[in-house]
């Protein structure tokens, strides 16, 4: 899998590309993945990516052309482009599943007040992470990247994503680890039972409790 990720601060991501998900992806051949920098397709010295809206309004719009001059250098027949927008569909664990399959995905963040709407039509589907607003799209697709190179097989130990939240679903059980108690409280009797079928019926009974009480919305939903 390759993640191409267009931006006008490639700065953003050095952090990130060091990371342990990227690099074991990378040293796996699971995949990579690659920073654009949208100014590189901007004409003239001063590589001039923004201009102000038509009509008026405060802020600063990315120009349609250097966005497309980028987009069209990178995208290959497989690709599926992903514009990072509010007006976006809201990012959940299942669109993270489906890109995961995909074998070429590029990333498309906006900055300032936006992108020019001439590019929407040459992305195929727009993300939005939630219901607030960023600087710009590059924390989305961190986050994007992050969600989806995790979920590559042999990029997690066995089985570790499976039980994780929102797989099932439900919101994850309680975890604990050493010391058996802390400042008075104890760690449930059942995980130290010993007997894997009670300690499975637990860990579904207290998923089901906690989203009911925190994210009685998945439920409704499910």
């Amino acid at each position: 899998m390759l993640i191409t990720i267009l931006t006008i601060c490639p700065e953003y991501f050095g952090d990130f590309l060091n990371s342990h998900v990227v690099k074991r992806a990378a040293e796996l051949g699971l995949a990579s993945v690659e920073i654009v920098d949208i100014r590189d397709y901007a004409g003239g010295s001063f590589r001039h990516v923004d201009d102000s809206p038509y009509g008026g309004g405060p802020g600063l719009i990315l120009r349609a052309q250097p966005v497309l001059d980028a987009l069209r250098t990178v995208k290959t027949g497989p690709s599926h482009t992903v514009l990072l927008s509010p007006k976006g569909t809201r990012y959940d664990q299942k669109t993270a599943r489906r890109l995961s399959g995909e074998e070429h995905l590029i990333l498309l963040c906006g900055h300032y007040e936006g992108i020019d709407a001439r590019v929407e039509p040459f992305a195929d589907e727009m993300i939005s992470l939630g219901d607030y607003i960023l600087s710009g799209g590059e924390p989305a697709a961190i986050v994007i990247a992050d969600s989806v190179l995790r979920l590559l097989p042999g990029n997690l130990k066995e089985g570790s994503a499976e039980e994780e939240s929102f797989e099932n679903g439900l919101l994850e059980y309680p975890q604990y680890t050493r010391p058996e108690e802390v400042e008075g409280m104890r760690v449930p009797e059942v995980l130290l039972s010993g007997d894997h079928a009670a300690i499975k019926k637990w860990r579904q009974e207290e998923s089901v409790r906690i989203t009911r009480e925190r994210r009685p919305d998945l439920i409704e939903n499910g």
